[in-house]
């Protein structure tokens, strides 16, 4: 049986894998070139001035094959709290805890670097990334209609606050 894998940092085309699954899951919801290249410029940009002491990028991988990423972006942490962003697991993968593993070493760096504050956006009708949202004790703070993502949609601002 295949165990997940669940890395820290860069490999080689991990940018154009992250893209794909935020693309193909997405797709669902009927979001389409804009968004992916847009996670694909946004991901390429945050890469490039990746900086191991404030931010946090993980992969989860199935057989060598990158199926989930996570990344806390720490650059604007002391002001606005952490950014978490790319959470995405994909299909294989959904279920089977891969989801929860990412998000805990996620929220685990973000403790040891003494954030206050975790923080992202998303939207509504992805009820299963809120429920475990909500499970890691994660609070809706804001709710509006946007098209940050290339389409109009109810989006929202997830915070927790750190101890």
């Amino acid at each position: 049986m295949s165990q997940i894998e669940i890395s820290r940092g860069y490999v080689p085309g991990v940018i154009g894998r992250v893209a794909q699954l935020h693309g193909a899951y997405y797709s669902r919801h009927n979001f389409g070139l804009y968004f992916e290249a847009k996670v694909a410029s946004e991901l390429s940009e945050f890469l490039a001035r990746y900086d191991e002491a404030r931010d946090g990028f993980w992969l989860a991988s199935l057989d060598e094959s990158v199926e989930g990423s996570i990344t806390i972006d720490g650059i604007h942490a002391a002001e606005e709290g952490a950014h978490l962003r790319w959470f995405i697991t994909s299909d294989a993968l959904r279920g089977k805890g891969a989801g929860n593993r990412l998000l805990a070493a996620a929220l685990d760096f973000s403790r040891d670097k003494g954030y206050r504050r975790v923080y992202l956006w998303t939207f509504a009708g992805l009820n299963p990334a809120r429920h475990l949202y909500e499970k890691f004790g994660f609070h809706m703070v804001e709710q509006r209609v946007g098209t940050q993502w290339g389409m109009e949609v109810t989006e929202q601002r997830f915070e927790l606050e750190l101890r």
